[in-house]
């Protein structure tokens, strides 16, 4: 574990910038972003050519720093490229500050009592020595909850739990991310429902085994309070989960000791077509609205002495 990269996590202002989209979500991050379907090929090598081109744009941008950013998500194929011809990895620690972290999620399950569980991830150990090898500090992976099935939502968290605990080993720390649908019938009893169980969790762990949870801005205010917290979690972090970006700002500022892990939130608005003033303004917007959203929401937050 890299105790700067950790200091950072913990201590600096900022956010978490999410630039992890993969194969099912990179058409959609496409369109929006103005790259045609008729462009590329979806899942060959010229889809990852193109939403590289657009992640090497945004972390090549003067907006894009370690003032304001706490750490960005990747994909593994873009930890595996270069920006300007270093390490993306390297080149987001040493030339941004920056605290890289890797997506390592392979997609989801059909859902079966009420949540989606993750695919299996046979190559998660090679993954992990690879990050590790490239200067990665932790890594992310995504579960989702559609409604609150009391024994979908113990499995859910019990598979995080299980798998983070392989790459705690690793010398890597996890973010776990089991997200509520924002569209849930049943989100404000799936929350509870899903606090409870992590909390329970928690108190598995030793006491140096740390985590973050990456988690949908909740229905009632403060209801991770306790997570935040505990000895053991290093940062809760929220998803944007489909909200606009003014709509997850403003759910975010109320959650102290909470702050953003934006995916669309983030990029909302860029567009390949854009000049590079342009692109460079709408990005220092958008990082500067969630970045006084996060600000605003840590106002309260008490950093433990293990942090």
């Amino acid at each position: 574990m890299n105790n700067e990269m950790m200091k950072k996590i913990c201590h600096a202002d900022g956010f978490i910038a999410a630039l992890d989209q993969s194969g099912g979500s990179t058409p959609n991050a496409l369109y929006l972003y103005g790259i045609k379907d008729d462009e590329y090929e979806v899942g060959k090598p010229s889809m990852y050519d193109a939403v590289h081109n657009m992640r090497t744009r945004i972390m090549t941008s003067k907006s894009f720093t370690g003032d304001r950013i706490l750490a960005a998500i990747l994909f593994e194929d873009t930890m595996n490229r270069e920006i300007n011809g270093v390490p993306t990895a390297e080149y987001l620690w040493k030339e941004k500050n920056i605290v890289p972290i890797l997506k390592v999620d392979k997609g989801l399950e059909p859902e079966k009592d009420g949540v989606q569980l993750m695919k299996p991830i046979p190559e998660l150990d090679a993954m992990c020595d690879a990050a590790l090898a490239k200067g990665v500090f932790g890594t992310k992976m995504r579960s989702v909850i559609n409604f609150a099935n009391r024994e979908g939502i113990k499995q859910i968290v019990e598979q995080q739990f299980t798998i983070g605990k392989q790459i705690m080993k690793k010398g890597l720390v996890p973010i776990l991310e089991p997200e509520v649908n924002i569209k849930s019938p049943e989100k404000t009893e799936a929350e509870a429902l899903l606090r409870a169980e992590l909390l329970e969790n928690l108190k598995m762990l030793r006491e140096d085994q740390k985590c973050l949870f990456k988690l949908s801005l909740p229905e009632v205010d403060d209801l991770y309070e306790q997570l935040v917290s505990h000895p053991n979690v290093v940062r809760v972090v929220a998803l944007s989960g489909g909200y606009s970006r003014a709509e997850a700002n403003d759910l975010l500022a109320r959650q102290h000791g909470v702050v953003a892990s934006f995916s669309r939130a983030l990029t909302e608005g860029l567009r390949a077509d854009l000049t590079d003033e342009e692109f460079d303004e709408m990005l220092d917007t958008s990082i500067g609205e969630i970045f006084e959203a996060s600000k605003a929401s840590n106002v309260k937050k008490e950093l433990h002495s293990h942090k």
